[in-house]
C-alpha cells in the first residue's frame, strides 16, 4: 500500500471505532476507553476457550474505497500475539496481550499512516471471543450483546444496535472458517476478515 492508501485503512479503521464511542488512543491495562471516564474491560485470552493461529487478511471498506492489512494472530490461554505486515511482507505492526498487559510496536515512520494495534486486538476479541467473556464488561457500562447462529450485534446503553458481526462458517464450525464481516450500522463502514489459514486447538483442562 502506498502513503494514501495507508491513511486511508488508518483513518476508517479509526472511524469505525470512534464512530460507536469505543476508540483506543491509550489503553490502561487490558481495556478500550470509551470516553474519558469510562474504559470497557477486555477478557482475557483464556476466555476465548481454545488456542488459535491464523493468517488473516483485514479489509476496511468505506463507500467504494477498500484498503487491506495482513494480519498473523495468535492465542493461547496465556497470551494473545497480533502482527500486522505490509504487501510487501515486512511486519509494520505488533501487539501483545499478557498479564493484563498490552505492549504495542509500530515501524517507525509509519505510526500515523496505520491502524493502531489496539484496535486490530478489540476487533478481534469482540468478534471470537464468547458472548459470556464480553457480559461482565459490557453491562459494566450499560451494554450488551445478542448472539444468533450467524451474527452477533452490539447494543449500547440506549438500546440502540450499534455494531452487527455476521458469520459466514457453517453452523458448529469455527467462526474463522468463514468470512466474518464486522459493519457498523450507523456510519455504514465495514471490515471483513478472512482467514487465509487456521489452526485450532482445545485448550487442556483444569483438574
Amino acid at each position: 500500500m502506498n502513503k494514501t492508501l495507508k491513511v486511508t485503512f488508518a483513518t476508517l479503521v479509526g472511524i469505525l471505532l470512534t464512530a460507536c464511542s469505543m476508540v483506543s488512543q491509550q489503553p490502561s491495562g487490558a481495556s478500550v476507553s470509551i470516553n474519558n471516564d469510562t474504559e470497557l474491560a477486555l477478557p482475557l485470552p483464556a476466555e476465548l476457550g481454545y488456542s488459535l493461529t491464523a493468517s488473516q487478511l483485514i479489509s476496511a471498506t468505506w463507500e467504494t474505497d477498500t484498503q487491506q492489512l495482513p494480519v498473523q494472530v495468535e492465542v493461547t490461554p496465556d497470551k494473545v500475539v497480533l502482527a500486522g505486515f505490509s504487501s510487501w511482507g515486512t511486519r509494520i505492526l505488533s501487539l501483545q496481550y499478557q498479564n493484563q498487559v498490552i505492549d504495542t510496536q509500530v515501524l517507525s515512520g509509519l505510526g500515523a499512516t496505520l491502524p493502531q494495534p489496539e484496535q486490530v486486538l478489540f476487533n478481534l476479541m469482540l468478534t471470537l471471543w464468547p458472548a459470556d467473556a464480553w457480559a461482565q464488561s459490557l453491562q459494566s457500562i450499560g451494554w450488551h450483546l445478542v448472539d444468533t447462529d450467524k451474527t452477533r450485534t452490539v447494543f449500547d446503553d440506549n438500546q440502540q444496535a450499534i455494531i452487527r458481526i455476521e458469520y459466514q462458517a457453517k453452523v458448529g464450525e469455527p467462526k474463522t472458517s468463514g468470512e466474518i464481516v464486522f459493519k457498523h450500522l450507523i456510519q455504514g463502514y465495514t471490515i471483513t476478515i478472512q482467514t487465509l489459514n487456521s489452526t485450532i486447538v482445545d485448550n487442556p483442562s483444569k483438574s
